[in-house]
């Protein structure tokens, strides 16, 4: 494996051989772990909110769709502001974006529900901006032997964030009731973005001259016969399927089965403590060698967990569902996390060129998600009772086994001779 130039990383933050996380590292887990607990407060009641004063899943599904698409634009046009320039101001430019996200559905109040799309390509654009920064500078703090450390921290921070800004934000809203509760949350997660903003700038500017950035550059991997990026395209693809629609899906079924906010609020505090767990120990275990099996055994559980459902839609299977996901979940989406940028990170050219890859990426996963949500903007007009929406999340919610199929190749290669089948 080919070392990062020096300029990619922070002179004081170089990795130690057995895998230690420098400064830098800790600190880019403290501004999302931030950024996390205010999208948490929030986010999670979005869909909420705008389906308690529209009473229509479509309103839903077009916010969603304003969101992946801007959000999918935005990766591609900020690219070359990231390469070229100082990323960092496109880290914190998502920042101000997402309070401001969240600063207008305060002032629009009820009225949200008639600017769905707008307030979606808000959203989007914020998220473009932030997770471009991030996943580059994510790339350039990280290297092989530590990077599945990093995403199993990542994901227990992001476990904590939505273990208790959750059920604080539904107990503040059952407690205060009506609009106030929302407004409350709005603006404590205007706070908490805030606090991420002003913590970025203890992160070191990271500015380089690798070049020009190149529009066509993923593109061209994927019309390229025989390049890896190809398969790995498809993996990122099936993911995002799954993503398109539990992303905003989930929580709002399981408000509308109870009614009840804090009940939502509690129902994300039981399932983000089994998820924190679960990438704790996931994180502590996993590493190249067993990422296959691994891999293998989260995408067949995510796809199991989903059958309690056809039996009934309440409060005790959708947590029975809940937790399973939660439990499962890192197995597959450590692994894919990983190797993906592995291979951004396999070579000297490919290193170069981790703004395009980054974005390639990111393409995968929007798409994906655009075919989830098309699968829900089709079906939901037609039938939107509770076995429809139950088949409808078993059948994007078996999509991670074909990620594992596209991406077997690159696992395989990483265990040790002896062990592979």
């Amino acid at each position: 494996m080919i070392k990062q130039p020096a300029s990619a990383a922070s002179r004081g933050h170089r990795m130690a051989s057995k895998g230690a996380l420098g400064s830098q590292a800790a600190l880019l887990l403290a501004v999302q772990w931030l950024f996390g607990v205010a999208s948490a407060l929030s986010g999670t009641f979005v869909p909420v909110y705008l389906w308690k004063a529209s009473q229509s899943y479509m309103l839903i599904g077009w916010f969603a769709l304003g969101q992946y698409a801007l959000g999918g634009i935005t990766f591609y046009i900020a690219g070359k502001w990231v390469k070229e320039h100082n990323k960092m101001n496109s880290l914190r430019l998502g920042i101000v974006l997402s309070g401001v996200f969240y600063f207008t559905v305060l002032m629009l109040g009820k009225q949200a529900q008639y600017y769905g799309i707008p307030l979606g390509m808000l959203s989007g654009m914020a998220l473009g901006f932030y997770w471009l920064a991030y996943n580059v500078v994510y790339f350039e703090i990280t290297e092989p032997d530590n990077r599945d450390r990093f995403n199993g921290l990542a994901g227990l921070l992001g476990s904590t964030a939505g273990m208790i800004a959750p059920w604080i934000s539904g107990l503040l809203i059952t407690t205060l009731r009506g609009d106030r509760g929302y407004q409350l949350i709005f603006t404590l997660s205007l706070v908490v973005f805030g606090i991420a903003f002003i913590l970025s700038f203890w992160l070191a500017k990271r500015k380089h001259v690798a070049g020009p950035y190149e529009w066509t550059y993923g593109f061209r991997q994927l019309a390229e016969r025989g390049n890896p990026w190809r398969k790995m395209f498809a993996a990122i693809v099936a993911q995002g399927v799954r993503e398109g629609v539990f992303m905003f899906l989930v929580g709002l079924i399981v408000y509308i089965a109870t009614k009840d906010e804090s009940k939502l609020g509690n129902y994300t505090l039981i399932t983000s403590l089994v998820a924190l767990i679960s990438f704790w120990f996931v994180g502590k275990k996993l590493n190249p060698r067993n990422r296959n099996r691994a891999m293998l055994a989260g995408t067949i559980m995510l796809g199991l967990v989903i059958l309690p459902l056809f039996w009934k839609v309440s409060y005790s299977t959708l947590l029975m569902f809940g937790i399973g996901t939660a439990l499962f979940l890192p197995l597959y989406i450590i692994p894919i996390t990983s190797r993906v940028f592995d291979l951004i990170g396999q070579s000297e050219a490919s290193v170069k060129m981790r703004e395009e890859l980054i974005v390639l990426r990111e393409a995968g996963l929007i798409a994906g998600r655009l075919i989830g949500l098309s699968g829900y903007l089709i079906l939901l007009p037609l039938n939107h009772s509770p076995s429809a929406i139950v088949w409808l999340m078993f059948g994007v919610g078996i999509a991670p086994i074909a990620g594992w199929w596209f991406l077997r190749s690159f696992l395989k290669a990483e265990e040790p001779a002896g062990s592979r089948p």
